[in-house]
């Protein structure tokens, strides 16, 4: 018989929990609407059969690990671990206090994209290999799941787990010859004027919630500049200049950390695409310092270490 990769979740948390390896389990229940799987942490082995998986469980959990003292036992995805080795490499939790359940991934669904995409309430999404099915009262749509697929999840370099301690399925295919930062090259090529436009254009939306940063898995400042108030770096109106300033910032103290796990976009409330920031920057680091971020829990990001070799003369 062939263990589904729920299964095999359950029966490894259940068994951490039972041999007291992990205070806890924290990976996904299901939510209370269509498309919308929520984090949960388990406690007990008599709850693990609230854990799922499926293509739902967009939510990066390593937010969910910044400081803790607990053991943990983590269900992680691909972008999930790398934002783990992150808190690691940056001290934030030590791996001696994870167990890490890694589960290839073969790319979330994009809700908005399904959403937008059916005239009727979605009662029920359906998963049969490559293809989903959204079902309402009495309507139904049929998606190649390539078409749906969240954005970053479409040019997504490293779907499987880069650091674990137990696998529930076997790899899936890396995709070979995406672009990953096609778009990036059209913005870069533009002139001055028509770049300053198209970033305009990007946050006029903007309402400053702050969504993007409470779900980022590298926002875990105790006190985020946009709050601070002695001295105050941006007023707390919706100030065009403020909301730049907040993008910029954000995008840069993200810089060489970046896994393009797409929570940011995800949450936003205006459909803002504000990767393209944090893409620009993982481009950069990849182009001038060879560097991915959270492949390698021993090497520090090049932002954070200096190197005399590093490409600008300036920093000898």
């Amino acid at each position: 018989m062939v263990t589904t990769t729920v299964e095999k979740i359950r029966e490894l948390s259940a068994q951490l929990l039972k041999d007291k390896k992990v205070d806890m389990v924290i990976g996904f229940q299901k939510g209370s609407l269509p498309m919308s799987n929520e984090p949960v942490m388990v406690k007990r082995p008599a709850d693990v059969d609230k854990l799922v998986w499926d293509s739902h469980c967009s939510v990066n959990l390593a937010s969910y690990l910044t400081d803790r003292k607990e053991k943990i036992g983590v269900i992680a995805k691909g972008c999930d671990t790398r934002n783990i080795a992150t808190h690691i490499i940056e001290n934030k939790i030590s791996r001696e206090q994870l167990t890490i359940i890694g589960v290839p991934c073969s790319g979330m669904i994009d809700r908005r994209k399904v959403m937008n995409a059916v005239g009727f309430e979605i009662k029920e999404l359906i998963e049969e290999s490559d293809r989903v099915i959204a079902k309402g009262d009495d309507a139904e749509k049929r998606f190649n799941k390539a078409e749906i697929l969240q954005e970053n999840c479409a040019v997504c370099s490293h779907p499987n787990p880069v650091l674990f301690d137990e696998l529930v399925s076997d790899p899936v295919e890396v995709k070979e010859g995406i672009d990953r930062y096609a778009d990036v090259r059209e913005i870069e090529a533009m002139e001055t004027d028509a770049k300053w436009a198209y970033f305009e254009d990007l946050l006029s939306n903007c309402i400053r919630c702050y969504a993007c940063r409470n779900a980022c898995p590298l926002c875990y400042c105790p006190t985020c500049f946009v709050d601070e108030s002695e001295p105050q770096w941006v007023g707390k109106s919706s100030d065009a200049v403020d909301t730049r300033t907040f993008h910029f910032l954000r995008a840069y103290h993200c810089a060489g950390r970046c896994t393009d796990c797409g929570s940011c976009e995800r949450v936003c409330p205006m459909g803002i695409k504000m990767r393209a920031f944090t893409r620009k920057l993982e481009k950069d680091c990849l182009e001038s310092f060879n560097w991915q971020a959270g492949l390698n829990i021993e090497q520090r990001p090049p932002l954070d270490s200096f190197n005399p070799a590093d490409p600008d003369q300036f920093v000898k």
